[in-house]
């Protein structure tokens, strides 16, 4: 099984898990199986369509999966997945 780590901020929709052991052989069955365990992750990861969401960066064996072949990247039982959703910073003087 890979395993899934998830940033701070996510750990709240996974009743506070750090890492999720997850099946699956690419990418695309680990978020599956991920999301079904824990469906209040899914707006936070992937689109209405599916697709990782353009603002989550995701890393499979600390490589950006934007470099590979995105959800169809390939997972190794070791393998180890991060989901690290882009932080946005305000301007420090907009009261919005």
């Amino acid at each position: 099984m890979a395993t899934i780590r998830l940033s701070p901020v996510l750990r709240a929709q996974a009743d506070g898990a750090r890492t999720v052991d997850v099946a699956g052989g690419t990418l695309r069955d680990a978020l599956d199986d991920l999301l079904g365990r824990f469906p209040g992750l899914r707006p936070s990861l992937v689109d209405d369509d599916g697709q990782i969401n353009r603002f989550v960066n995701v890393y499979v064996d600390q490589e950006d999966v934007k470099l590979r072949d995105g959800l169809d990247t390939a997972l190794r039982d070791d393998s180890t997945v991060i989901l690290m959703p882009a932080m946005a910073a305000g301007d420090p003087g907009s009261t919005e």
